[in-house]
């Protein structure tokens, strides 16, 4: 296996991991709260900008990024993810936690909140299946490449196949979040049993 030690010149993991990552946090988790007090529109526009958030950088990863990173180098690829991984360790999480809590408190302020409407089933067997894979798989991995980041000499290999397992897997998650907004277009429409 190939190794890598982290040289002095370069910046540590940790210190790429300061007060400024958790803004990633904060800021989604302060607009959640202002939504939920407010409602309205404003927490429909929650509910759209941190669901649109999510499918792009799934989207990106997925089809832009995971491709380019699978042609380069083992080290030029650690490079990326040193950068990378502490921004998504933070960032994901909290983006996609808002996006479903506020879907599921705009749906029960307009009524619709029932598991007898097909929308809601769908909608609730997607938000299950990215849930499982994103606190299941993809945080799990992100710690690990985290804690591979922190040794002294990080297993390149290994954080490049967990990296790559997550650009992969948000592929899939990409095509979920794609069903997903057409669940979403039909709540627009008022058509809540799936029609095209």
């Amino acid at each position: 296996m190939e190794s890598v030690s982290v040289s002095n010149s370069q910046p540590r993991v940790q210190s790429l991991v300061s007060w400024k990552s958790w803004i990633y946090v904060i800021v989604p988790a302060a607009a959640l709260i202002v939504a939920i007090a407010i409602k309205g529109v404003f927490l429909d526009y929650t509910h759209v900008l941190f669901g649109g958030m999510w499918t792009g950088i799934d989207l990106y990863m997925g089809l832009v990024l995971g491709p380019i990173l699978g042609k380069v180098s083992p080290q030029a690829r650690t490079e990326i993810i040193k950068r990378l991984v502490p921004v998504m360790l933070f960032l994901m999480p909290s983006i996609a936690t808002v996006a479903i809590t506020a879907g599921i408190y705009l749906a029960m302020s307009e009524g619709i909140f029932t598991l007898s409407l097909p929308v809601i089933i769908a909608a609730g067997i997607i938000v299950a299946v990215l849930t499982i894979q994103g606190f299941g798989i993809f945080l799990p991995n992100e710690v690990r490449i985290f804690l591979e980041l922190n040794r002294e000499k990080p297993d390149i290999q290994k954080m490049s196949r967990l990296a790559m397992m997550n650009f992969r897997l948000s592929g899939v998650q990409a095509i979920f979040q794609i069903a997903i907004i057409f669940i979403m277009a039909n709540i627009a429409m008022n058509n809540y049993y799936l029609h095209f």
